[in-house]
């Protein structure tokens, strides 16, 4: 069977819930001279960064994802934590002189985040390498060379791919943007981010359809839309039993998405099996938290979409 590759950030994610609003905390006339302090009554810190993520969720859907990321001299408990949960680490690089990469998350009670990243040992380049032909891939937030590169590798080596710029949206050109968008099975984003993109390409979400085979926005609790150059299918979002932590929803989506591909699904029905991925995620604190069976999947995905998954 041909690979899945995952490329991104390794990272300990430390997540908090703030019990306001963060609306409440900025004065819109003084924003050029922001001092702000939240209160988090309660912290914990989990396995997180958005290789390790999707891969994690790609392991509940009985795929055996390859991690393309370097990580740092304290990964050993992380390295547990993935071979435990059935996702190989020989692919992944250690910087001895670095620690791994890790965040610092606040969400406020209408599941706004902030968040600070420190990369570590996530700026290191993942170095030359050889994908299998014929494999998928996807390009998550992580290193800013791997992301510069990991397009061409692709493309040069018949490897379908999915691009997914999210927070690194800023630091990258125009240039680069568009031409990691050129060639890609799916490109991901939310409303905000789709907004970055144009601001800073200029491209349209029918200039993005010409290149790619599809544009995913995503709308939280109002679905995604999935947009191609045949037009546009709006896909509902699954209902959620309990709202814990929006933290690794949108990973959680991409690994259900990469399932989709893998069978060689069409756009909008893999974009279903995205949203009930992600509700799961939806329904945990952390990133890698969640838990379904593949039964639980179908009869999850049946009920929502009113027909039957083969998986």
């Amino acid at each position: 069977m041909s690979n899945i590759y995952v490329s991104g950030s390794l990272a300990y994610d430390h997540i908090m819930d703030m019990p306001g609003f963060f609306k409440d905390y900025f004065v819109p006339d003084k924003l050029h001279n922001i001092n702000v302090s939240f209160f988090v009554p309660d912290h914990a810190e989990h396995f997180g960064g958005t290789a390790g993520n999707i891969a994690y969720s790609l392991a509940l859907l009985t795929e055996k994802p390859e991690i393309i990321a370097t990580a740092g001299n304290d990964f050993e408990r992380y390295q547990k934590h993935l071979e435990e949960s059935g996702i190989p680490t020989g692919s992944i690089h250690i910087a001895k002189d670095k620690p791994t990469a890790f965040a610092y998350i606040v969400t406020d009670k209408a599941d706004n985040q902030i968040a600070a990243f420190h990369p570590g040992a996530n700026a290191v380049p993942y170095g030359d390498w050889k994908p299998q032909q014929g494999s998928l891939a996807i390009i998550a937030p992580g290193c800013l060379d791997d992301i510069r590169a990991f397009p061409e590798l692709y493309n040069g080596n018949g490897i379908r791919f999915c691009f997914d710029p999210g927070q690194i949206i800023p630091s990258l050109t125009a240039d680069e943007l568009r031409n990691s968008m050129t060639g890609a099975e799916a490109v991901f984003a939310n409303d905000y981010e789709f907004a970055q993109i144009t601001t800073t390409t200029g491209w349209s979400e029918a200039d993005v359809v010409k290149t790619a085979k599809a544009l995913i926005i995503t709308l939280g609790a109002e679905g995604s839309r999935v947009i191609t150059k045949d037009g546009e299918t709006r896909v509902a979002a699954v209902k959620i039993a309990d709202v814990k932590d929006p933290t690794g929803a949108g990973d959680a989506y991409r690994a259900g998405y990469l399932k989709g591909l893998r069978l060689d699904w069409p756009p909008a029905k893999c974009a279903q099996l995205a949203s009930v991925v992600a509700a799961y995620a939806v329904e945990h604190v952390g990133t890698q938290s969640h838990r379904f069976t593949i039964d639980e999947l179908k009869e999850r995905y049946e009920g929502a979409y009113g027909e039957s998954l083969k998986i």
